[in-house]
Order: structure tokens, then sequence, then C-alpha cells
């Protein structure tokens, strides 16, 4: 049975370009008096760009069956969480029409759905009445909420003084035990730490085991990859794509691909005797398909091109790389020779292709830095970082979770274990 049938929505907002005027009146009555007709044509010109159409929906149109778990993906600014608050009748849509089979519970933003002078345990029957449950049924749930949530010492305080944490703990843990026929989740899980987080998870996929269905936004591919069967992808306002979230997430990451590559021979800083020459750096993918993105627990690959300079034949080549966080500390190094893998001989022009396997790094901005040896000469060493590797999170510990949220770029994983003493 089809739970949610989304039929050619569009969401046009008018976006106003108008000064508030307060600095301009006295430019304005100078202009007007110096030069009318110039003034009253520009006041025209100004009054017709004065507004703006801005269509952030545009022919929306999906059906999701019931115990489904769709993954709504895509950039920002593709609309996704308009589309979510035209689902959970936040705002209405300016053309089209949604047919919603039960009752809906929605996590959108911190904030949205708790009366802020309300105590949290008065707010948990507040959202309780709003779904249309009886009084009974709510208290009937309430231990198992403020368990989930672990903010029993504060759930009789106003939820205004909570911690954007603790607002997001009682929020989802509300959501989640109502037991709305459909569950509706923004991003906004990140606020929560990485064990709150993982709860979350689990409990989304306890809704979907119980035939519940559930909409789920989020960058984190690696959560919607292992929480979601089905997927919907999203750019500039268009359904660009649906089906298995595998398949969903491939094309939303292939979407990214550029194509281009760092030119290295512009890097005006570097050393060697000029045998041979870096020329460009780009990614790859496992395939050999160049990317844009690398992806936390993926393998990746860093090619780097190179010309050697005519007559030169460089011999037991060394060839190393290294990563930098975007303030350039270094995070690691890597050299053929490391790996007891030089290159005895190499083609005049060519490509060194490092395959890194599970890339360790967290979501963020990194540095590539390169070099190359030969026979203990160095041949090429730019000064300066070649290249730069945009990572997103992955599932790098299988688990959906994105690991520590602090500014620790490296991810471990390994086992532990407990013994008695």
């Amino acid at each position: 049975m089809t739970a949610i049938t989304i039929e050619n929505i569009s969401k046009r907002y008018i976006i106003n370009h108008r000064s508030d005027g307060r600095d301009a009146l006295r430019h304005a009555l100078e202009a007007a008096v110096r030069s009318p007709l110039v003034w009253l044509r520009e006041r025209r010109q100004r009054a017709s760009q004065a507004t703006e159409e801005f269509w952030a929906l545009r022919g929306v149109s999906f059906s999701v069956e019931q115990g489904d778990v769709v993954g709504v993906i895509g950039r920002n600014g593709a609309g996704k969480s308009t589309l979510l608050k035209i689902l959970s009748r936040i705002t209405q849509p300016t053309e089209g029409r949604i047919h919603l089979r039960g009752r809906v519970a929605s996590l959108l933003e911190v904030g949205t759905g708790f009366h802020q002078d309300l105590t949290g345990r008065e707010n948990i029957f507040l959202n309780g009445s709003i779904l249309g449950m009886r009084h009974s049924e709510i208290r009937e749930k309430l231990d198992e909420i403020v368990a989930f949530s672990e903010i029993e010492k504060f759930l009789d305080t106003p939820v205004k003084r909570y911690s954007s944490g603790m607002y997001v703990r009682l929020a989802f843990s509300v959501a989640a035990h109502l037991e709305p026929e459909i569950l509706i989740v923004d991003e906004v899980l990140a606020v929560g730490d990485a064990q709150f987080q993982s709860k979350c998870l689990g409990k989304m996929q306890d809704v979907a085991k119980g035939g519940r269905t559930a909409l789920f936004v989020s960058h984190n591919m690696a959560s919607v990859e292992q929480l979601c069967n089905r997927a919907v992808l999203l750019n500039r306002g268009v359904v660009t794509a649906t089906g298995p979230s595998r398949n969903v997430i491939a094309e939303y990451l292939q979407n990214t691909v550029s194509n281009t590559q760092s030119l290295i021979s512009s890097v005006v800083q570097r050393s060697g005797t000029g045998a041979l020459r870096l020329t460009s750096v780009h990614l790859e993918d496992p395939s050999g398909n160049p990317i844009d993105y690398a992806q936390s627990g993926k393998d990746v690959a860093v090619v780097l091109g190179y010309r050697c300079a005519e007559g030169e034949t460089p011999r037991n080549v060394d060839v190393g790389i290294s990563l930098h966080a975007s303030d350039t500390t270094m995070l690691s190094v890597l050299y053929t020779s490391y790996m007891r893998r030089p290159f005895q001989d190499i083609p005049p022009v060519g490509t060194f292709r490092f395959k890194l396997a599970q890339l360790p790094l967290k979501e963020g901005q990194y540095l590539i830095g390169a070099r190359v040896v030969a026979s203990g000469d160095e041949l090429d060493w730019p000064q300066e970082p070649v290249g730069r590797l945009d990572v997103i999170s992955g599932d790098f510990y299988g688990t959906g979770v994105k690991g520590y949220e602090g500014a620790a770029p490296m991810l471990l994983n390994g086992e532990c274990t407990v013994t008695a003493s």
C-alpha cells in the first residue's frame, strides 16, 4: 500500500531585492531635483527588478510504499528541506498535491514543534495530542521516551533552557516513540553526539521493521545507505533519480565529477634536478573514473601526471605523496619505497597512481603534496600543495556512524575486548 503520493509538487518563493531606503532618501531627493527624467526612468527600472521568482521545487513526483525508509539526498539548496516542510504541512505547495495515509511526526530543525515556555514533560503530551493520541496512550510511552532521550533530570525544565543536544534528544525521542505511521527526519540528528546518532539510527531501523514509513534527509551517505532501502535524488528542485539507495547514492556521487585536473606545472616554488616534472593531479574511483570527492572508508586513487625532460631516463624512481590538513599540518606520508615498489624504469610521459585503501579521513577538505626521487637524487619536489582532497562522510565503521565530531581528522578502526582482572 502506498503511504505517500507526491504529484507534481512545486514551491515558489518571491525574493525581494528592495533596499530598506533608510540611507537612500537624501540621495534620491538630490537625484530627483538634479535630473527628474533620469530619476523617474531609473526608478521604474528598479521597481521592475525589485522582486524575483525562485522555484525551490519544480514538478516533483514520486511515491513511497508503506514500510519503506526513503533517503532524500542532494546538494545544499536542492530543495530537500522544502519538500519535508511541505510534507509536514509547515508550508503549502504552490502547485501540485500530496496524499498522506496515516499520522505524520516530523523532526526538521531544532525548535520545530515544541513550545519554548513548556517543560519537556509538557511538550511530550502536547506533541502526542497534536498526533491525535489520547492522554493514556502518551502516558504509557512516557517512561520509554524519557529513558531514550537521557534527560530525566531536566524533564520538568522549560525547553528554552535546553542545549541544542538536549533538545534534539527529546525531540527525536518524542517523534520516534509516539508511533506515527509516517516519520520525517531532517539532518537535525547531526547535532547529537556519535553515541546518540547510533541510537537514533537503530530506532529508525526499528520503525522500519515495524512496518511504518520514514523519510530521512542527510548528507551522510553512510547513514542513508545503511538505513534506507530506497532514495530520491534532488538537484535544484527537480527529482533526477529514484530507486535503490545504493544506486541513487552512486549517481549522486557521480554527479560531482567534473573530470578536471589540477595543473602542477603552475607551482613556482619547487626543487630538484628537473629530469622529471610532475604536471597534474586528480582523484579516481576504484573503476578508474575521475572524481572530485573521496568518501571515508572507500578506496580512492591519487593520480599524478608527469613528463620527463628530453633525453632523460630516470631509474629506480621513488614517488611520494603526503596528506595535510587544511592548515597544512601534515597527516601522513606514503612513498613507493615504503611498499618496496620503486619503479626501475618509467615511460617518458605517464602517470603515477596511488591507491589508498579504505580512506581513513573524516569529512573535510585536505591538501595533497608530492615528491619524486630517483637513485637518491631529487627530481621534483613542489614546495606547496599540488592538489586538494575533498572527503565526504562514508560508512568507515560499517555502522552508519560518522565517528568523533571533534577536530581530529583521522579515523581509527579496530577491536576492543574486555576481560576480568
